[in-house]
């Protein structure tokens, strides 16, 4: 792999980048090394085709990830801030590429960091770590999206077996993982718990009543795949329930961890469309001058780069209170809420200012702007996210 050495980013107007240690640049310099060399030539042909690129696996192996923050395992465990890089470095390639990572690396390997028991953790963890078992993780159903708490997949014990009976819906990779952590109700206690459905390695099939077909018709995040999943009584060991998984506190301390990173995710997709709409207006010309040259272009791009300028100042400012221990649940959802409405919008006023030509795949921004309508969506919405914050600010829950 070669090696593309990025000593500054032009659209870091506050001198952010200055900030970076040099093992923090080190971490860019590699995701950008492996995005340029290996995955931007191929990412439009994912798209077009509504599937991830499978073949970039062993190089994306090479660059050092996966993992992200989990310390041991095969893990590099990297900072919450150069997690957060890599998200954002990924993003501003392609966010389908980013959500491979995310929900393997953060979803699946977390869930099994967070809430595994030490065998659980050397059962699985090493053999993710290097991309020989891909993970997944099943907690949205068909009729909840962010009404999580009224989740209906059931698990009956019986013996040393746990039956799953139920539907998930929107999980990444959830059709060809080696392991989909399922997130289902005890029988027995009420609780949610988190069970580890596996392929058998001999023969890569689910266990019986196990069915997962890729969701079709996507206008987003087309490079990866997510699945319906149908869960009819389907058996796995009781031994595959995560140790420390009990009720939606043990949810939302593995969603808790990521929700900041996808606020990293949104910054990724707002730098892309930011520096694309820089680059068009100064080599498209109309009217005999280049467009950048026309005085409401320039406001413009003066107001894309405030708000990407916002958003890099949260997301610095939130990774170095994580990795303080100090990131609350409502800065993360403030961080959220904000990143991914103002990345939406970056991403609108760069297709706009392209024009036509905004809709090409070859000029990129159409995959950024798409793929922002699903960052305001998934890990609670733009809307849930303001009614936490709204909650913080007033002590009055108007969620329900």
């Amino acid at each position: 792999m070669s090696v593309t050495t990025i000593t500054s980013n032009p659209a870091d107007y506050y001198h952010v980048w200055d900030q970076l240690s040099d093992a923090d640049r080190d971490v860019v310099n590699r995701v950008r090394a492996f995005t340029t060399d290996h995955a931007l030539p191929v990412v439009g042909e994912a798209w077009e085709r509504a599937d991830f690129p499978y073949e970039l696996i062993p190089e994306l192996r090479k660059v050092g990830i996966v993992g992200t923050a989990i310390k041991g395992y095969g893990a590099p465990g990297l900072t919450r801030l150069q997690a957060g890089l890599v998200a954002m470095e990924l993003s501003r390639c392609d966010g389908s590429l980013n959500t491979f990572n995310a929900v393997h690396s953060g979803l699946a390997m977390g869930s099994i960091n967070i809430l595994g028991s030490d065998e659980q953790k050397e059962r699985w963890l090493p053999k993710m770590a290097n991309l020989d078992l891909l993970g997944a993780f099943a907690l949205t159903e068909p009729d909840h999206g962010s009404d999580t708490v009224a989740l209906e997949t059931s698990a009956r014990i019986e013996g040393d077996e746990v039956i799953l009976n139920g539907a998930k819906k929107w999980i990444g990779l959830g059709h060809v993982a080696d392991l989909v952590i399922v997130w289902a109700r005890r029988e027995d206690t009420g609780k949610v718990a988190a069970f580890v459905v596996e392929k058998d390695p001999e023969t890569g099939n689910y266990p019986e009543g196990y069915e997962a077909e890729a969701i079709t018709g996507k206008i987003a995040k087309r490079g990866i795949q997510q699945a319906e999943i149908t869960l009819t009584d389907v058996r796995v060991p009781l031994a595959n329930a995560l140790a420390e998984a009990v009720g939606f506190r043990s949810v939302s301390r593995v969603l808790n961890t990521t929700r900041a990173t996808v606020a990293w995710e949104a910054l990724g997709h707002a730098q892309a469309a930011y520096d694309i709409a820089v680059q068009y207006t100064q080599e498209r010309a109309q009217f005999g001058k280049p467009i950048a040259s026309y005085q409401l272009v320039q406001r413009q791009l003066a107001l894309m780069l405030a708000d990407l300028t916002a958003m890099q100042l949260m997301c610095f400012r939130s990774a170095q209170l994580q990795d303080a221990g100090e990131l609350s649940n409502d800065q993360a959802s403030l961080l959220k809420m904000f990143c991914s409405d103002k990345g939406r919008d970056i991403c609108r006023q760069s297709r706009d200012l392209l024009g036509g030509n905004g809709l090409l795949l070859e000029n990129q921004v159409a995959r950024h702007l798409t793929d922002m309508e699903v960052v305001h969506t998934y890990e609670g919405t733009d809307f849930i996210q303001s009614l936490i914050v709204g909650r913080e600010i007033t002590g009055i829950n108007a969620i329900s």
